[in-house]
C-alpha cells in the first residue's frame, strides 16, 4: 500500500476531512470512507462501526455485503478485531485469522471460512474520545508496514475529527444524537437495497450503487432517496438511470 501516490493520498485525506459541506450526509460520508480505504488496499474490504448513545457499536458502512455481514457478526458475538480496537483505542495490525481462534473464537473461524486471511482494525478517535472502529479485511497478502499503519490510523483519526468538527461548528449538536439518527437511516437504506434488488433483479451491492447514483444525479441525500424507495419502490422508475 505504501506505493500509493502522495497526490492520491492527499485527495483522499481532503475528502475525509471535508465534513463542512452543505447538506452533510453522515451515511454517505461513512460509505465514502469505506470505499476510499478499500481502494487503497489490494485484495481487501473495509467496514465501519460507530457508537450509539449508550456507547455500543453499531454497523454504519461497508465496501461490500460480505463485509457488512462480518461487521454485524462481530457485534452479535461481541467478538472480533473492531471491538478490540474500540475498547482499547489502539489498532489491531496484521492479525492472521488462521491462527486467531484463541483470540476471537467465533469470529476468526467464520472469517477464515468466508475466504479472509488477515485483518486490521483501527479506532476512530480524537485523544481520549473513541467514537467507532474501522476494519480492513484481507483476502490475500495484506500485511501492513509501519507507514501503512500510520496512514490507516491517520485516515481513521481524520474521520473522527471531521465528525466531531461537524457537530461543533455546524449546529452544536451532540454527536451521539447525530449517530442515532444515522443508525435509524441505515435501517431504511438496508430496506431500500433489498427492495431495489428484488424489483430490478440485481445484487444487493448493485442495488446500493443504483440508489447512490440516483441520489447524486438528483442532488438529494442518500437517506431521502432510500426512504422514498423503502416506502414505495415504484415511485422511482428511473432509478436505473435509463
Amino acid at each position: 500500500m505504501t506505493t500509493v501516490s502522495e497526490r492520491h493520498l492527499a485527495t483522499i485525506f481532503v475528502e475525509v476531512a471535508d465534513t463542512l459541506v452543505g447538506g452533510f450526509d453522515l451515511i454517505e460520508f461513512m460509505q465514502m470512507l469505506a470505499d476510499r480505504v478499500a481502494g487503497l488496499v489490494e485484495n481487501a474490504t473495509v467496514g465501519l462501526l460507530l457508537a450509539d448513545e449508550q456507547n455500543r457499536l453499531r454497523f454504519m458502512a461497508a465496501s461490500d455485503e460480505t463485509t457488512t455481514l462480518l461487521e454485524l457478526l462481530q457485534l452479535q458475538w461481541r467478538d472480533g478485531p473492531c471491538l478490540d480496537a474500540f475498547r482499547t483505542a489502539e489498532p489491531v495490525v496484521n492479525a492472521d485469522l488462521g491462527t486467531a481462534g484463541a483470540r476471537w473464537p467465533r469470529f476468526a473461524p467464520y472469517a477464515t471460512a468466508a475466504g479472509f486471511r488477515s485483518v486490521h482494525a483501527f479506532p476512530l478517535r480524537l485523544r481520549n474520545d473513541v467514537i467507532g472502529a474501522m476494519g480492513v479485511f484481507g483476502t490475500g497478502s495484506t500485511a501492513f508496514d509501519n507507514a501503512d499503519v500510520q496512514i490507516m490510523q491517520a485516515l481513521a483519526d481524520v474521520a473522527a475529527i471531521g465528525l466531531l468538527q461537524e457537530r461543533t461548528i455546524r449546529q452544536g449538536e451532540v454527536l451521539i444524537e447525530q449517530l442515532q439518527g444515522a443508525l435509524n437511516s441505515r435501517i431504511i437504506v438496508e430496506q431500500a437495497k433489498g427492495a431495489v434488488a428484488q424489483a430490478h433483479d440485481v445484487s444487493v451491492d448493485a442495488a446500493f450503487e443504483l440508489i447512490r447514483a440516483h441520489a447524486r444525479r438528483t442532488h438529494r441525500s442518500l437517506s431521502d432517496v432510500a426512504l422514498r424507495v423503502a416506502t414505495d419502490v415504484t415511485s422511482l422508475p428511473d432509478i436505473t438511470g435509463d
